[in-house]
């Protein structure tokens, strides 16, 4: 129940709405002259403008300092707090109080009712015009109150900030621990000194020689070629306008933090033209990696894949690794390769570090070979850790998670009855 003393206006009685229009391709320039130039959302974070990038010598829609900025499509209603005189293009509109509105107050409201144009309450806007947004409704208590509750607001938010900040940095610390000891646990020790690359004679005594034994080269790790313990393939290529033959593909997107994957219930279908070849399809045990990639971050990425008996192929921007030597554990060359350490040195060989990985570049990559037991005590150990690390990343993202939700009881309370 609203309060007394409080007035449901239309946004547009209370403020000057600005569509955004852009200017001429031809007035725009890079050379930090005339006005900073907004188009959309991308040009700004949470609350506060970043530092413009490109400018403009012509003046067509301006919001001023303290203006409230509203992205008005590709999302819709995401808003920010402009900090300083700017020419905004179509992708914005600029909301400027009154002096019936406190800002900060009308900063906090619209961030309250951003689910409802964004559609995840009530109507959905592909995109917001000028009067859509005018037609908005606003509570409209007098500015004392509106002052008291901005007051308290801001206190809470600092507090739940604050709270969330420290979740934020207990997660990246439970992520940087599993790094340091993935990095770590290949490292050569004190018993194991004799670190020379396994030479084509001797791989092919460890591959003769029975499993559980004493290897050839004793109880030392020795180092071994990719392309020597296995064989690589890349990916198949599509159109999208293919039919005839439906099948489960391994994509860039489906391999996120994925360690592996088991079930191809989660992975997407594609159409061919026809069955694809045997070795287009995934067998249990292999690794694969994300080949090519506009995010220079995910190339390199790495899962195991076990498909069962469910045919499933993977996608060109891939390639598949499928090992065929027994002395070299699957899990933990999959660990190894997860490494940070094993992925700076991947990205610093030629042409890994430009979007793309190739089959020369993996198949020359060395990894370390210590005996099959301790590669299996090492796996072990590392899976008991990352399933601690794994158990404090979820709490301390239902942690962060939380103080959104607070932030949104908060609001809903503050502009639906009062705080």
């Amino acid at each position: 129940m609203m309060k007394k003393n409080w007035e449901i206006k239309k946004l547009g009685e209370v403020c000057e709405v600005i569509a955004g229009q852009s200017p001429e391709g031809k007035f725009y320039n890079q050379d930090k002259k005339g006005t900073p130039f907004y188009q959309g959302k991308k040009d700004f974070g949470l609350k506060y403008l970043d530092k413009p990038t490109v400018w403009t010598t012509v003046e067509t829609k301006i919001a001023l300092e303290n203006d409230i900025l509203m992205s008005v499509r590709a999302p819709v209603g995401d808003i920010n707090i402009c900090t300083s005189r700017v020419c905004i293009g179509r992708g914005l509109a600029a909301i400027r109080a009154s002096e019936a509105v406190n800002n900060d107050f009308l900063f906090y409201f619209l961030l309250s009712i951003k689910s409802k144009i964004t559609g995840k309450e009530g109507a959905v806007f592909a995109s917001i015009n000028r009067q859509e947004i005018a037609a908005l409704q606003i509570p409209i208590p007098p500015l004392s109150e509106q002052k008291r509750i901005v007051k308290i607001l801001d206190e809470k938010f600092a507090h739940l900030e604050s709270l969330k900040a420290n979740a934020q940095t207990n997660l990246q610390n439970a992520k940087d621990l599993f790094q340091s000891q993935l990095s770590q646990a290949f490292e050569q020790k004190d018993c194991h000194t004799d670190s020379g690359l396994l030479t084509q004679s001797q791989k092919k005594d460890f591959k003769d020689f029975p499993l559980g034994k004493s290897n050839p080269c004793g109880n030392k790790w020795k180092t071994v070629r990719l392309g020597d313990c296995g064989t690589f393939k890349n990916g198949m290529n599509f159109a999208a306008t293919d039919s005839g033959y439906t099948i489960r593909s391994l994509g860039v997107g489906d391999f996120k933090d994925r360690y592996s994957i088991d079930d191809t219930e989660t992975l997407s279908e594609i159409s061919l033209k026809a069955a694809p070849s045997e070795d287009y399809l995934l067998h249990d045990g292999d690794i694969v990696f994300v080949r090519s990639n506009g995010n220079k971050e995910l190339v390199g990425r790495c899962l195991l894949v076990y498909p069962k008996d469910i045919p499933t192929t993977y996608s060109g921007f891939c390639i598949r690794f499928r090992k065929d030597f027994d002395l070299l554990d699957a899990d933990f060359l999959l660990h190894f390769m997860k490494a940070e350490s094993s992925r700076k040195i991947l990205n610093g060989k030629e042409g890994a570090n430009i979007s793309n990985l190739n089959q020369k570049i993996l198949g020359d990559f060395e990894v370390p070979l210590p005996p099959l037991p301790e590669q299996k005590r090492i796996v072990k150990e590392l899976d008991t850790l990352s399933k601690k690390v794994k158990a404090l990343c979820t709490i301390y993202e239902k942690q962060i998670a939380d103080c959104e939700e607070l932030k949104q009881a908060y609001l809903q309370k503050a502009f639906d009855a009062g705080l």
